[in-house]
C-alpha cells in the first residue's frame, strides 16, 4: 500500500506512541486527584503542555486542550460578537463556526488560493471583530501571508481608536496542516488564536490545542469542572497530550529535513504526471484521424463509429502555486475524469489518494475550496489531492506515479470509447462505474442529500448567521 492522503491523517511517530502507552496502564491517574501519583501524572501533563507550546514560540499557559482541531476553532469563535471574515477556502469547521456569529463574510482568493488582500481591506469596517485565515489550506496546501494580514489589522485597530471606537479586532488561525512544515511561531504571524491538531504531524486522533493571547476574551462550550482556565471542562486527556508532545516536538527537530524530503518527492511526482499526456498521445499515434477529447466535450461519438479516434489528453493541471504552498501537497486536475472512480481504481493498484478534505468526501459533497480558486465543476470533478508524509519514499512515489499514469490513461481512452463528452457538468455514474468501486464499498452512495449543501455552494457573498 502506497499513502498519499497524509493531508487527512498521518501516522502516530513510534516515539509518541512510546510515550503515551504508560498513561493508559501504570500512570492511569486523573491529574485533578489528591495523591502524589496523580500530582506525578499532573506535572507530566504540564510538562507537555509547555513543549507544544513551545513549538509555537508559546507558553503552555496559553493552551487550552481541545478533542481536536474542530473543538478549537469553534472555542476561538467564542470571540466573536458581532462580525466575522474568513477566508472563501476554510475548511468547513471555520465556515460552519462564523455561522455562529451576528453576521460573516467570506474572503475571495486568486487561482492559487491565496488571499486577495483587496477584498480583505474593502471588507473590513468597523462591524469585523474577528477575521479567520488560515496559515495553510487543507485541500491546496497554500500558505497565507498571515505576517502582512496581521499588520495590516493593527493598523485597522489604531484607526479605530484614534477615532474611539472599542471594539476589538481579534485574528484567528486554522494551522492544522502546518506545524510538521513550517517553522510556526505565534509572535512572528501576529495571531491571537492559532488552531492546532496532532492528527496532521504525527500525533494520536482527537486531540488539538487552541493558542489564546493573553487580551482575548473567549467562553466555554463545555462546561463542568473548569478544567483548562475554566474554557474546556473535562478530564484531561493524558496519553493524547503526552503523544502530540513528542510529535510536535519531533516534527520541530526534523522541519528542515521533511521539507527538503517532500519537495524532491512532490518535483518527481510533478515532472512525471505531468508527462501524461505526451505519453498516452504518442501511444495512440496509429490512430484514425485526430479529435481532441476537448471537442468530445460538446458532442457524444457515435457508437458505430469504424474506428477509434486518435486521443488527444489534456495535460493535468497542478494546482496552487508551489512557492505558497507546502511542501507536501500536490493537488492536481484530470480534465474530463471522475476523480472518485480513479480513487477506487487506484486503490485497487495499492495507491490511496483522495479527492480533497475526507468530511466533505465522504458526504460527496462538491469541493468549495476548489469553486472558490474558478474551478469548473467539470474540473472539480476530476481534481485529486496528494498529500505526502512520513511513509512515503521516493521508490513509491516513482511506483505510485506509473500506477495513477496508467490508470489516467485508461480512463481517459475509456471516456471516448463511451461516446461521452469529457467534460460532463453532471456525471451520471453506470453500472461500469460501480464496477470500479472495491467489493465491499459498492453499496456505499456516491451522493448523499448533503452534496449540495451550503459548505458546498458557497460563492463569497455576503451571509447573515
Amino acid at each position: 500500500m502506497i499513502y498519499l492522503d497524509h493531508a487527512a491523517a498521518t501516522p502516530v511517530n513510534p516515539k509518541a506512541l512510546d510515550a503515551m502507552l504508560p498513561y493508559f496502564s501504570t500512570d492511569f491517574f486523573n491529574p485533578s486527584a489528591p495523591y502524589l501519583p496523580a500530582k506525578h501524572v499532573r506535572e507530566a501533563y504540564e510538562s507537555a503542555k509547555n513543549t507544544i507550546a513551545h513549538a509555537i514560540g508559546a507558553k503552555g499557559a496559553d493552551l487550552v486542550m481541545t478533542a481536536g482541531a474542530t473543538e478549537s476553532i469553534n472555542l476561538a469563535f467564542t470571540a466573536c460578537e458581532n462580525h466575522a471574515l474568513v477566508l472563501a477556502t476554510e475548511h468547513s469547521a471555520v465556515l460552519e463556526a462564523a455561522k455562529t456569529c451576528r453576521n460573516h463574510d467570506l474572503i475571495s482568493v486568486d487561482k492559487n488560493g491565496l488571499i486577495e488582500l483587496k477584498d480583505l481591506q474593502k471588507k473590513l469596517d468597523d462591524s469585523v471583530d474577528f477575521v479567520s485565515i488560515s496559515l495553510a489550506n487543507n485541500e491546496l496546501g497554500a500558505i497565507q501571508p498571515l505576517a502582512e494580514i496581521a499588520e495590516l489589522l493593527r493598523s485597522v485597530r489604531q484607526f479605530r481608536l484614534q477615532r474611539g471606537i472599542m471594539r476589538p479586532l481579534y485574528f484567528h488561525s486554522d494551522a492544522s496542516q502546518a506545524l510538521n512544515l513550517l517553522d510556526i511561531n505565534v509572535a512572528r504571524l501576529g495571531v491571537d488564536l492559532l488552531t492546532l491538531n496532532a492528527a496532521k504531524c504525527g500525533g494520536p486522533k482527537g486531540i488539538g490545542a487552541l493558542y489564546v493571547g493573553h487580551q482575548v476574551r473567549l467562553s466555554p462550550i463545555t462546561v463542568g469542572g473548569g478544567q483548562e482556565r475554566g474554557l474546556r471542562s473535562g478530564t484531561e486527556n493524558v496519553p493524547a497530550t503526552i503523544g502530540f508532545a513528542v510529535a510536535a516536538s519531533e516534527s520541530k527537530k526534523h522541519l528542515s529535513s521533511h521539507r527538503k524530503s517532500y519537495q524532491e518527492m512532490s518535483n518527481i511526482l510533478r515532472q512525471e504526471l505531468g508527462e501524461i499526456a505526451t505519453k498516452t498521445s504518442a501511444s495512440n499515434q496509429d490512430s484514425m484521424p485526430h479529435t481532441s477529447i476537448i471537442t468530445h466535450s460538446t458532442e457524444k461519438v457515435k457508437h458505430n463509429q469504424q474506428k477509434s479516434p486518435k486521443i488527444d489528453i489534456p495535460k493535468p493541471i497542478f494546482l496552487g502555486h508551489p512557492k505558497h504552498q507546502l511542501a507536501n501537497f500536490v493537488p492536481v486536475c484530470f480534465p474530463g475524469l471522475d476523480a472518485e472512480r480513479l480513487i477506487y481504481k487506484l486503490e485497487a493498484e495499492g495507491v490511496l489518494v483522495s479527492t480533497g478534505a475526507a468530511c466533505a468526501a465522504n458526504k460527496g459533497a462538491k469541493s468549495h475550496v476548489l469553486a472558490a480558486i474558478g474551478l469548473s465543476d467539470a474540473e472539480i470533478a476530476g481534481s485529486l489531492r496528494i498529500s505526502l508524509g512520513s511513509t512515503n519514499t521516493e521508490e513509491q512515489i516513482h511506483e505510485a506515479t506509473q500506477k495513477i499514469t496508467e490508470t489516467v490513461s485508461h480512463e481517459y481512452a475509456r471516456v471516448l470509447a463511451r461516446g461521452y463528452g469529457a467534460f460532463r457538468e453532471s456525471p451520471e455514474l453506470t453500472s461500469e462505474d460501480e464496477d470500479a468501486r472495491p467489493p465491499q464499498r459498492r453499496a456505499d452512495a456516491t451522493s448523499c442529500p448533503e452534496k449540495y449543501n451550503d459548505c458546498a455552494g458557497i460563492k463569497g457573498e455576503h451571509i447573515h448567521g
